[in-house]
């Protein structure tokens, strides 16, 4: 995968566009490529609220509650009508199926949700933390994705939990910051960790105007 994702990266570099899982990407798209972004829209008839709770949440342990304030670019002022989507995987590490599964589910699992952002720019999630994959191969990490109005949707970096052994500064010191810093510090309270990030709108994203 990360062999394939070099080779995307390079022919975008080298011509004016590409197609990229059916869909066209140029180079001045916002964002650049972004594999299983188009999982954003598979919210269906579902009205989204700033709030949003995970099929897990409930029968895992740790439980866990995600919020912060979507800004827009200057770093200052709330931005409103942002849609934000999050999986991850599961306490095994294992992005969890139920079976007869379509569109980007079977590859994301069915521990994701929705929100969209009121005036106020506030978005929360209850969830659960995940487990890094079975092989032991990556930290702990949620994927995020967001959808700004009249733009296209883009990734952000992951959420990353400062705890987890496994995130070496190596790896900090290569993240991009898309959308500002993805690493967060989990604080128990009551039985429950809660997480904080806030995003800022275009920040260390390619081509965002």
């Amino acid at each position: 995968m990360k062999i394939l994702k070099t080779i995307l990266l390079f022919a975008i570099v080298q011509g004016t566009a590409i197609s990229c899982q059916g869909q066209t990407v140029t180079m001045d798209e916002v964002g650049g490529p972004c594999e299983g972004c188009e999982a954003i829209y598979e919210f269906k008839d579902k009205v989204l609220q700033a709030t949003d709770t995970l099929p897990g949440f409930l029968s895992n342990e740790p439980k866990m509650v995600i919020s912060g304030t979507v800004y827009l670019k200057d770093g200052k002022t709330p931005a409103s009508d942002v849609i934000i989507y999050i999986y991850h995987a599961n306490r095994k590490g294992i992005y969890e199926l139920k079976g007869n599964e379509s569109g980007w589910v079977k590859r994301h699992g069915y521990n994701r949700g929705w929100v969209k952002t009121g005036k106020n720019g506030k978005y929360t999630f209850y969830t659960f933390r995940p487990a890094s994959y079975p092989e032991g191969t990556e930290p702990e990490h949620i994927h995020i994705t967001i959808k700004e109005p009249k733009l296209k949707e883009y990734y952000l970096d992951e959420f990353f939990f400062k705890d987890d052994p496994q995130l070496t500064m190596d790896l900090i010191n290569k993240l991009p910051k898309r959308g500002g810093s993805g690493i967060v510090v989990p604080q128990n309270r009551e039985g429950r960790l809660y997480v904080h990030r806030d995003i800022i709108l275009g920040m260390n994203i390619p081509n965002y105007k």
